[in-house]
């Protein structure tokens, strides 16, 4: 039976509002990459610090996306989706006024523990207002937000920077939030009050099915950020490819990302199952990457298409991830759930760039990518447990 919640139209208008506050967040934490090699231009920045700095909003966000869950399932997300992008747009402000590269990293660690509550409001406000048979379609249209954002940034942020200067493309990604915290308080309101599946599950803290579903995420994060956060600065400076060009391949590889998560989503709303998938989609995820760290010296016309099709697949994940996460705890306490999977994901975010980066400057981008792949493997692994079994 189709629950009055799923029945209704205005569940759509929930979700479109998701869709722009998570885009606009996002911009920030996959659009920097695309202009990474300006940024370490610009502050006089070694490999290793630009690593830092792709990982700063991350530092921010481990600290503060599960107390944003907690507080969003106490007060609402209208509330928390607000307050945080408003604070994010002003540290963003204040990041496009620094001139060193503590003062930048510090600024964009401010954004992400303001903005963290982007994560958890939103994705809580479309897990409320979707019934189960919608709610991995629905959960995978609000995650293609997060390479929506990177894509519309890999566009603006290169021009942005080259015409007029740094500091706009960090105002520019400001306005952005600013514009979705207004949306977002003009459309998001409450759900109807209706039971839920999953409402006598454990809470999120001591849910072992949480806990696992967390860790494994944490390890195809990893390969994610090694293949997408490096992507412009690997075709750039070692391959020669302008930078224009560069953040052209990783904008049409968000955009495949994003439709990946479409159709994962739909997917296991089709076959009712979430960790059967999740699982098969790292051992695709490790073939690809695998495929582009032996390509890292061929032909472009070998290389681009090996590296986008391991970005779509590393792209490809995280809004069944968030799914499974946020059914496990139940729609009351999706929240917390969604706060603490993410910062899981937060964790592996400052850890990878930082471990890439330094493994490539140490060694050479083969290794670097060769390692990305192996990490979907252990995520693999740990879900084990949890597969779904056919009767």
């Amino acid at each position: 039976m189709t629950s009055t919640r799923a029945g209704s139209s205005y569940r759509w208008t929930i979700l479109a509002a998701g869709v722009v506050a998570q885009a606009s967040f996002s911009a920030i934490l996959l659009g920097l990459p695309a202009i990474a090699p300006q940024i370490r231009h610009g502050y006089g920045l070694t490999l290793t610090q630009v690593g830092v700095v792709l990982a700063a909003l991350n530092f921010g966000l481990f600290v503060t996306l599960l107390p944003w869950g907690i507080v969003a399932d106490r007060i609402g997300e209208r509330a928390v989706l607000a307050t945080g992008l408003t604070g994010c747009a002003a540290a963003l402000v204040v990041a496009g006024f620094t001139s060193s590269f503590g003062a930048l990293v510090a600024a964009l660690a401010a954004a992400g523990a303001l903005g963290g509550g982007t994560q958890s409001a939103s994705g809580r406000a479309v897990m409320s207002w979707f019934g189960p048979e919608e709610r991995g379609l629905a959960l995978g249209i609000r995650q293609t937000a997060v390479p929506l954002g990177g894509a519309i940034a890999a566009g603006a942020l290169p021009a942005l920077s080259a015409h007029i200067s740094l500091r706009a493309a960090f105002f520019g990604l400001a306005a952005g939030c600013v514009a979705a915290a207004a949306i977002g308080t003009a459309l998001l309101r409450s759900e109807t009050t209706e039971a839920d599946e999953h409402e006598n599950a454990s809470p999120p803290l001591r849910n072992p099915r949480v806990w696992l579903l967390c860790a494994a995420g944490t390890f195809y994060v990893t390969t994610q950020i090694s293949l997408i956060g490096f992507l412009v600065l690997f075709l750039h400076d070692d391959r020669g490819v302008s930078t224009a060009a560069s953040a052209g391949v990783l904008a049409g590889t968000q955009v495949l990302g994003g439709a990946a998560r479409i159709v994962v989503g739909r997917w296991s709303d089709r076959i009712r199952a979430r960790i059967v998938p999740l699982r098969q989609l790292a051992l695709a995820l490790a073939v690809a990457a695998g495929a582009s760290a032996l390509l890292v010296h061929a032909s472009l016309w070998l290389l681009v298409p090996a590296l986008a099709v391991a970005g779509t697949l590393g792209l490809s994940w995280n809004g069944l991830s968030f799914t499974a996460a946020a059914e496990a705890a139940g729609r009351r306490r999706s929240g917390a759930a969604i706060g603490l999977q993410q910062t899981f994901l937060s964790g592996g975010g400052i850890v990878a760039p930082i471990a890439f980066a330094a493994i490539v400057h140490a060694t050479s981008w083969r290794l670097g990518f060769a390692l990305a792949a192996a990490s979907p493997l252990f995520g693999y692994a740990l879900l084990s447990p949890l597969a779904e079994r056919r009767s």
